[in-house]
């Protein structure tokens, strides 16, 4: 909210939360009954087209959202270097409160404001007076109402909400108190209520001064620069009549200039046009992308996934994923969304972040979860795992961490495959099994003599088995398959802490991949699952059993541009896996962990906490 919130700050709807467009129930119910009882060639087009034409304004903000992340997080033609944090996100959660408010206000509109009915596909006359009226009325108000915003009294009690993100995205243009926003509305609406009333109006008019509206807000706000120079070199008074992000940028940054809405020729006349506007604009094009030190592959997991990335819907990127039911209706779209980010044939960038000077992207294969099981896909992802650590290498990357190919051992050997195709390889390869192994051993609570290891055998789980076998814990195998891929790798002098056994009272499981409900049955009551798996297993168990979050780390204070969730992980939480090759750069060791190696599970532990990274049960 603002710094002192005035009246009417809060939205009418906001106790609704996600019920909020049943507001809207008795105009679809209206338009319902006139379509049963007058038949669809009587009814008013212009009426029942405002709620299908504000379903189209959200895909038109959404794609906006997503064009913006991605723009930003590879860092081109970005305008203002700097990254936003969960606070703005949840602020600017809402977005689409002001759908419903046009909605509203235009359903009113088409029913009780004269002339306003049965309006005619295209007017050219109306056209003509709506872009006038845009031009000189509204423009002219909007650039006082605003300069008056910033005003003391104004300021702290409603703009100042809107300027609380000084880094803008797409939807920041639409943050505003309820009576803030209402009143841009009514001045917006100032045109279309003047072709209504002199019989001028038409639909098609309407449509596109509305997306008009949209399409200048969310450019403004996207935070990198698209609209390009030769533009105002082929028109030159065009500078005059159309705004650019950075022109807006510098408002957001500055506060005491660049006020007009769309149109600058405003702050030209009454000098407030900001002096580096220019300077700004031609840096920001020039802007190429950002290098890059770490980068983190990874790769879609569910169907749903798609959503829950950076740059799908943020209010949901910016909590854990969960399977969610407005989403699971919308399965066409989730496997229409699988077909494209198949045959898109590349990696792409859904996050940046940084700290200290180390700067990180993370990269998204684009295949899921249930294509590292086909035989077919297996070559295709190689080549894609390749083709992304080949061009890290190129951008100058110190590090790729291989989180995502823990589960693909069988296909590349954790990395090895990439170290003997490339013996000379730039980069260093980190699978992160050293801290993901640490990580659950430190989750282990003091005093444990004895833990029962079972599920699918893991590099993790056989560096965990070592280590606490190592230490004199008792490592019990229950299945016998698994019990003999284990014995190798425990030395002779250890190996009596490595037991085969069917019974057992141990309290502490450590369990991954394909641990299924019969086997967490047999766990005695109270007992503590620890996973060692990057997948979090069902919880089969509610009598008094605690499951532990698969292996992870909380990220330090300096670790910026962190706005969304690492899958199912709480916010600022990032898997071991990621952290591991983090840290690895930090410290700057040259040796690569994949394959069969592991580095030393306690001095990348207290590498990690040295460097702010703190276990999970102390956040």
């Amino acid at each position: 909210m603002a710094t002192n919130p005035g009246i009417l700050s809060e939205w009418p709807w906001k106790r609704l939360g996600s019920f909020k467009y049943l507001v809207l129930a008795p105009w679809v119910a209206h338009g319902c009954h006139l379509a049963a009882t007058e038949g669809w060639r009587e009814l008013d087009l212009g009426y029942v087209a405002i709620l299908p034409s504000m379903l189209l304004r959200a895909l038109h903000d959404q794609a906006w959202i997503t064009v913006s992340r991605l723009y930003n997080a590879r860092g081109k033609r970005q305008i203002v270097d700097r990254g936003i944090e969960f606070d703005q996100v949840d602020r600017e959660r809402n977005w689409d409160d002001q759908i419903i408010l046009s909605a509203i206000l235009l359903l009113l509109g088409a029913v009780y404001m004269p002339g306003g009915q049965n309006l005619p596909w295209w007017r050219t006359d109306g056209a003509v007076l709506l872009l006038l009226l845009h031009a000189g009325p509204v423009e002219f108000l909007y650039y006082w109402f605003h300069r008056a915003l910033h005003h003391h009294f104004l300021y702290t009690r409603y703009h100042s909400h809107h300027h609380a993100s000084i880094v803008t995205e797409p939807i920041t243009s639409v943050i505003h108190p309820f009576a803030e926003l209402l009143a841009y509305q009514l001045l917006f609406s100032v045109p279309m209520i003047t072709c209504a009333l002199t019989g001028t109006a038409s639909i098609i008019t309407f449509e596109i001064y509305v997306i008009y509206i949209d399409f200048m807000n969310n450019m403004g706000h996207c935070n990198f620069e698209l609209v390009p120079n030769r533009l105002f070199e082929w028109i030159p008074p065009l500078k005059y009549l159309m705004y650019t992000p950075s022109f807006h940028s510098l408002h957001h940054t500055q506060f005491r200039t660049n006020y007009s809405l769309f149109m600058p020729f405003y702050d030209y006349i009454y000098n407030t046009m900001d002096k580096s506007t220019d300077t700004l604009y031609e840096n920001s094009l020039k802007g190429k992308e950002k290098e890059v030190d770490v980068v983190h592959l990874t790769h879609l997991t569910s169907l749903q996934s798609i959503y829950h990335i950076r740059t799908g819907f943020a209010q949901y990127a910016s909590k854990p994923y969960t399977s969610m039911w407005q989403l699971r209706i919308m399965w066409p779209v989730s496997w229409l969304s699988m077909v494209l980010t198949w045959a898109y044939g590349s990696w792409f960038t859904v996050e940046r972040n940084s700290m200290k000077k180390l700067r990180m992207q993370s990269w998204a294969i684009p295949r899921y979860n249930f294509h590292y099981g086909l035989n077919k896909e297996k070559e295709a992802i190689n080549d894609l795992i390749e083709m992304a650590i080949s061009e890290a290498g190129k951008k100058g990357a110190k590090v790729v961490s291989l989180g995502l190919l823990n589960q693909a051992h069988s296909l590349n050997g954790s990395g090895e495959l990439y170290l003997q195709k490339y013996p000379k390889l730039g980069v260093r390869l980190v699978d992160g099994t050293s801290l993901a192994a640490a990580v659950v051993i430190h989750t282990i609570p003091q005093g444990t003599n004895q833990v029962i290891l079972a599920g699918k055998i893991s590099k993790v789980a056989r560096s965990v088995a070592a280590a606490l076998c190592k230490k004199n814990v008792k490592v019990i195998v229950t299945n016998k398959q698994e019990y003999h891929l284990l014995k190798p790798c425990i030395p002779e002098n250890e190996a009596g802490n490595l037991v085969l056994s069917t019974t057992s009272t141990a309290e502490v499981w450590l369990i991954g991949e394909g641990l299924d409900a019969a086997e967490q049955l047999r766990a005695p009551r109270g007992t503590k699952f620890i996973p060692f798996s990057q997948f979090p297993p069902k919880m089969e168990r509610k009598d008094c059993c605690t499951y532990a979050m698969t292996p992870a780390m909380g990220v330090p204070e300096s670790m910026q541009n962190v706005h969304s969730c690492e899958n199912w992980l709480p916010r600022r939480v990032m898997s071991a896996w990621r952290v591991a090759g983090i840290v690895h750069a930090l410290e700057g060791w040259s040796e690569d962990e994949c394959g069969d190696t592991v580095l030393d599970l306690e001095k990348v532990w207290s590498a990690a906490i040295m460097h702010g990274f703190r276990p999970v049960a102390q956040l």
